[in-house]
């Protein structure tokens, strides 16, 4: 939501955006300050920190943010489906020109409607508000469908260990699933203690 008003002084309307400033100040400060904190991480989750257990040892699922799943090509290039899905998974992965483009464009829109000047005119399309929720609503719909994406792609890489584990030893224990059925993912705040 953003919130903005209007001054009238001598017949010239001038829309100042102090809030809109403060909250973005105090939103990279916060990002700044927060972020890096170790233990006590913004994000819960993080991708290379997905474990399989093979033969009793720990094993990273994600070597990087870019190769899901390549930790565990190794096992799953011994069966050729296994392999294929793991392939699979790993190219509907990838992010997508179109995706990058849509969120390149909504931060564009956003720039112009917070660098732009209203010219006191009652214009109906080309206004600094217009481009602000447009850009917002373009960099959101980019993020929540990468982020569907990545959720209903977990499934590949669920069948590939399943076909991986029909046929060969040593199995591989490996559930991005939590106890109540739900995919492990998403982005909160913790706290972890140590003993």
């Amino acid at each position: 939501m953003i919130i903005y008003y209007q001054e009238k002084n001598h017949n010239i309307k001038t829309s100042k955006m102090i809030p809109i400033k403060k909250f973005l100040i105090i939103q990279i400060i916060l990002s700044v300050i927060v972020a890096p904190l170790g233990k006590y991480s913004v994000y819960a989750v993080d991708t290379c920190s997905r474990i399989a257990y093979i033969n009793f040892q720990e094993v990273l699922v994600d070597t990087s943010s870019t190769n899901r799943g390549e930790g565990l090509r190794y096992y799953l290039e011994k069966d050729e489906i296994s392999k294929e899905l793991l392939n699979e998974y790993q190219e509907k992965n990838r992010p997508s020109f179109g995706s990058a483009a849509f969120s390149t464009t909504g931060s564009f829109l956003l720039m112009m409607g917070m660098l732009g000047v209203n010219s006191g005119k009652d214009e109906a399309v080309f206004n600094r508000t217009n481009f602000i929720f447009g850009g917002v609503i373009m960099i959101a719909l980019s993020y929540l469908s990468t982020f569907t994406i990545r959720y209903r792609n977990e499934v590949y890489l669920e069948r590939a260990i399943e076909q991986y584990n029909k046929r060969n030893l040593p199995k591989i224990f490996f559930s991005p699933y939590n106890d109540d059925g739900v995919i492990n993912a998403g982005v909160g705040i913790g706290y972890q203690k140590e003993f």
